[in-house]
């Protein structure tokens, strides 16, 4: 390829071109090409897949083999400045152990959370202390119950991801993506940035992920502690001390599948379940709370398949607080999955004497008078407009 490019001075080839001239695959012109690049023996230009020669091709040319690319001269790394995104940042030493909770923490949203006990000890102070032996921990349970919100009043330098059935190695790790200038640079993704970083990794709803996906992470959760990016020239991350990986599992969603091989690489594995005396003491209804209990235990005996947990009584609160008991009742028999919804209305009639509790419904348009009897006391409605002659 330096020959080709030597031998065409003024031009600047596409990888077409190259790969036409050459008789190879795009993607073995590619590498080569790049690693011409990097070497400091070619230039890129334009916004696409250009290449031209410069002053060290010809020389380039001369060598049969092209060895893994130079560091140490300026032009070297000149090329690779433009062609690659900055190097990490410098590993910060890792954060000082958090103090022992004494009342609730204020997540990095403002939100407070409430510390729970686990082997004998604050919850949050559990996870620092895993984290410090580098324990890997997954947290299972009904969504709603706390378990993002645990990690994240634990680990304020938390980065988070989002899992599902569309997850990709690259959402994990990186990828290219083109920059504003034309061309294309690679992405580090949150894993690496975590890695380099030396900070916590929720990979959350874990279960949803392929396993071919997660297969990418495991390198870096055992005593390897470090991942190739073959999509970044075969890069090595190295794992910065301080990295730390949790997963989140919600065995009911559908879908979730708790693999061998996911679980395995947990060694601590925290059931998380709705703390149904925290939802009194943040002064939720203690009739709803009562009727939440009452459900949960029948999913626990099977009889069900759903029962409000901390996130919805806490949205049952903040409604009742708007819209008044009985909508809010409403909205909470009509979060109900369908075939569950007789079951949660009737636990919530039992419990606050409320009968024919259905789900929020739109109902007949309202007419001026009706419309007027709403207002507010001396408020005034918009004007009726007159009549069209």
């Amino acid at each position: 390829m330096a020959r080709l490019l030597a031998d065409r001075p003024t031009e600047a080839l596409t990888t077409g071109q190259i790969c036409r001239a050459l008789g190879h695959s795009s993607g073995a012109v590619v590498q080569a090409a790049e690693t011409l690049v990097l070497r400091g023996e070619a230039d890129q230009v334009g916004a696409g897949k250009q290449f031209r020669a410069n002053a060290l091709t010809a020389a380039a040319g001369q060598t049969p083999v092209i060895s893994p690319p130079g560091t140490h001269s300026p032009r070297a790394k000149a090329a690779k400045a433009r062609t690659s995104t900055p190097a990490p940042p410098s590993p910060k030493p890792p954060a000082p152990a958090p103090p022992k909770p004494s009342g609730p923490i204020r997540r990095a949203g403002g939100q407070l959370y409430h510390p729970r006990e686990l082997a004998d000890l604050p919850d949050v102070e559990v996870l620092a202390r895993l984290r410090a032996a580098d324990v890997p921990v997954l947290l299972y349970g009904p969504p709603g119950t706390g378990k993002t919100s645990l990690v994240e009043a634990a680990f304020p330098d938390l980065i988070t991801v989002a899992g599902d059935g569309d997850t990709t190695v690259g959402d994990l790790i990186g990828e290219y993506t083109q920059a504003d200038g034309g061309g294309y640079v690679f992405q580090y993704g949150p894993l690496v940035t975590a890695m380099n970083e030396g900070r916590a990794l929720l990979i959350d709803d874990a279960s949803l992920i392929s396993p071919k996906v997660l297969a990418a992470l495991y390198p870096a959760m055992d005593g390897r502690r470090q991942i190739q990016v073959k999509a970044h020239r075969g890069e090595t991350i190295q794992a910065q001390p301080g990295f730390f990986v949790l997963a989140g599992h919600n065995p009911g969603v559908h879908g979730a599948v708790l693999t061998d091989a996911l679980a395995s690489r947990f060694a601590v594995q925290v059931q998380v379940s709705t703390d149904y005396d925290l939802a009194l003491a943040l002064r939720i209804d203690a009739r709803v709370v009562r009727a939440a209990r009452s459900l949960a235990r029948q999913v626990e005996l099977g009889e069900l398949g759903w029962a409000p947990q901390l996130r919805e009584l806490i949205s049952y609160q903040r409604t009742e607080a708007v819209l008044g008991t009985k909508a809010a009742l409403a909205n909470l028999v009509g979060i109900a999955p369908v075939e569950d919804r007789d079951a949660v209305a009737a636990a919530v009639t039992k419990a606050t004497g409320i009968k024919q509790v259905a789900p929020l419904t739109l109902g007949q348009q309202l007419s001026a008078t009706a419309l007027a009897a709403q207002q507010p006391p001396g408020s005034t409605g918009p004007a009726p407009r007159s009549r069209q002659r």
